[in-house]
């Protein structure tokens, strides 16, 4: 199975763009989260005030009907999180370190899923190597960010992988033993579809706990190549699912017309992003 070159090229340099106009605004939004760190604890009281009853509503909102908390945990939660001495950088340094031990799960994950024969092997669909090389690499970019914004803060790195998701991707490695070329590239998808849902979804939550609205662009932009990255693996996985990864092409204007009607729709299943598997701000924080 081969690829049109040119198709494929032009394919790449659109998800480079898109990934350079979303850091362009994450770095502005970094820098401005580590900015707002060094304020002194009573540079405004009004503004504080006033910034700890909207955290303490954005919270209530998102976090109060989760199905995962109960009726005193959840509470609880909230009253923690929304508590002024919470709202401060020590808790914009755990979400970073969320997102960071997030990014080196997913690093991690596409290394190794390059190494196999059916997704980085001579053998393996072209399409789907380059997407798992330079997704890969757009999550070191995403990975770097974070760890400027937790040094410049004097934070501590956190340099493991989210330790409550390690056992899907373990358990996800252990399921591929034994499986034919075309199970092990539908189990690789599926796992690497997870963990950018993960992402996607903890970064949207995260737009609701940063401290201003520049630092919800910071998540929100990130959040937005994430999403990308797990729209291109629903179709890839709708196709292998069909036994028809020959689809899975660039080589031919033909293949456009051979796709089911679904195709135009099986990447986006929600009008909005749901957050049901994102992370808490403290799941990947360093202890």
């Amino acid at each position: 199975m081969t690829a049109d070159p040119r198709a494929l090229t032009e394919l790449l340099e659109q998800s480079h763009d898109l990934q350079a106009d979303a850091l362009r605004p994450t770095h502005d939004a970094l820098d401005e989260l580590v900015e707002l760190s060094h304020l002194p604890a009573d540079d405004d009281p009004a503004s504080n005030l006033s910034f700890h009853e909207e955290h303490q509503r954005s919270l209530r909102s998102s976090l109060g009907g989760a199905a995962v908390l109960g009726a005193a945990g959840g509470a609880a939660l909230v009253g923690l999180l929304a508590s002024p001495a919470f709202a401060g950088s020590s808790k914009d340094i755990q979400i970073l370190q969320t997102a960071r031990s997030i990014e080196n799960l997913a690093i991690s994950t596409y290394k190794t899923a390059l190494t196999l024969p059916y997704i980085g092997g001579s053998s393996a669909n072209p399409v789907i190597t380059k997407f798992c090389q330079v997704t890969m690499g757009q999550h070191v970019q995403h990975d770097d960010a974070f760890t400027a914004a937790i040094k410049s803060l004097h934070g501590q790195q956190q340099n493991a992988a989210d330790p409550a998701f390690v056992p899907v991707v373990k358990n996800a490695v252990a399921g591929l033993s034994g499986a034919t070329a075309s199970e092990g590239a539908l189990g690789v998808v599926g796992l690497a579809l997870e963990l950018e849902n993960i992402a996607a979804e903890t970064y949207v939550k995260d737009t609701t706990l940063v401290s201003s609205t520049t630092n919800r662009a910071l998540f929100a932009s990130i959040m937005g190549i994430e999403a990308q990255h797990a729209a291109v693996l629903l179709a890839v996985q709708a196709l292998l699912k069909a036994d028809a990864p020959q689809l899975i092409s660039l080589s031919e204007p033909a293949t456009v017309e051979a796709l089911p009607a679904a195709a135009g729709s099986v990447g986006f299943p929600n009008a909005f992003y749901k957050t049901n598997s994102a992370a808490p701000p403290k799941q990947g924080a360093v202890k």
